[in-house]
């Protein structure tokens, strides 16, 4: 395999600051040699404010501080020029204090960027113990997962998935709590444990859903105020995918169905039979309370699950987005390429910013020669 040139990446930001400082630099020039040459009646110097003023806006109070020494500088030279006068002091003077006003808020700046980024650092880290990155494969399956989150330089919220591979197949989860924030986070977590511990006791997707259903109620009961009690749950989708008999298992949870996309761009929505969501009931769930729902799944299809914040995002006229329509024109994309498109497709409707978290994961049945196998007729 052949390779081109090494492309030189972005330069680091320490060396994109040092260049942007030329600018505020050459305004200091400038404004010094625009004010000696003009007239004595008219002053260019209080403008040399601008140059820490602009600093502040890409430098910390190191950078800043030093631009505003030589803006003061260039200052006290102007008036140097001329017979140091009353007006002269009280702009030097003035100039000194706009200065350290600007360090001072430079500083305040640095110091909330570094605790953003340590948010940001707790917040990837609780990201990657409760939502594990699902692999490129389980068993003969491609897979790929994508999470947004509406909270604001947040990582996670009270979308949740999860996949686990056994001998015959593999079993999926995914699944909305209601509400935001650091409770949602916490059910999340109840959820992703339960199902990751519960999934091999029970052989069933029913016997499945009735145990996490009962440790979400006993979670809830517990731990929610009384104030709360029954505006607590959360919805899921549970998913079965044997090996070797080209169907797929659902049981719903008070979760929307999945998208279907087969061959020659048909987009399908299956029938689902939905229960309850987790943590609605008395909490003493059992399998007869469930329904397997079953749908054909052969090699070229693939199976795309979400939560309500991706068809729930709304555009500027208050449109709800078309997930099925614009998924149809990217179904024989890869999981990894397909998620890829929604999400730029889904945060341009969104203009941006979505109003719930968004989750989102595509299981692919891959071909021997690429092309699909399955019949048009078997929808």
């Amino acid at each position: 395999m052949t390779h081109g040139p090494p492309r030189s990446g972005p330069r680091p930001l320490w060396q994109r600051r040092y260049a942007l400082l030329v600018i505020p630099l050459a305004l200091i020039v400038l404004i010094s040699v625009a004010d000696l040459l003009a007239p004595q009646d008219i002053h260019l110097g209080p403008l040399l404010v601008i140059a820490p003023a602009i600093t502040c806006s890409f430098a910390g109070p190191r950078l800043t501080a030093l631009t505003g020494a030589l803006a003061v500088a260039a200052q006290a030279l102007i008036g140097a020029g001329d017979e140091f006068t009353r007006n002269n002091a009280v702009q030097l003077v003035s100039l000194a204090l706009l200065t350290c006003l600007t360090v001072f808020f430079s500083l305040l700046r640095e110091r909330k960027g570094r605790q953003l980024e340590q948010v940001r650092s707790v917040s990837e880290a609780a990201q990657r113990v409760l939502l594990w990155p699902l692999p490129d494969r389980i068993g003969p399956l491609r897979t790929a997962s994508l999470y947004l989150a509406a909270e604001e330089e947040a990582q996670i919220g009270g979308d949740l998935y999860a996949a686990i591979r056994d001998d015959d197949g593999a079993r999926m989860m995914i699944g909305d709590v209601r509400g935001k924030g650091l409770n949602a986070v916490g059910e999340a977590a109840l959820l992703l444990g339960a199902f990751r511990e519960a999934v091999h006791l029970h052989t069933t997707l029913p016997a499945l859903a009735a145990s996490l259903d009962r440790s979400v109620s006993r979670y809830l009961a517990n731990l929610t105020p009384d104030n709360e009690t029954g505006e607590s749950f959360i919805t899921a989708l549970l998913v079965e995918i044997p090996d070797r008999e080209g169907v797929v298992r659902m049981t719903s949870c008070g979760h929307p169905a999945p998208l279907l996309l087969g061959p020659r761009n048909t987009v399908t929505l299956p029938d689902l039979h939905p229960a309850p969501p987790f943590g609605i009931g008395t909490g003493e769930a059992t399998p007869d309370d469930y329904t397997v729902d079953e749908a054909p799944f052969m090699s070229g299809d693939t199976l795309l699950l979400y939560t309500d914040g991706v068809i729930e995002a709304r555009d500027s006229t208050g449109d709800f987005y078309p997930f099925a329509q614009r998924v149809a024109q990217w179904s024989d994309s890869r999981p990894e390429a397909l998620l890829h498109r929604i999400r730029r497709d889904l945060l341009v409707h969104a203009g941006g910013h979505l109003g719930d978290d968004a989750a989102l994961v595509a299981i692919h049945v891959p071909t021997r020669d690429g092309r699909r196998t399955r019949a048009t007729t078997a929808q």
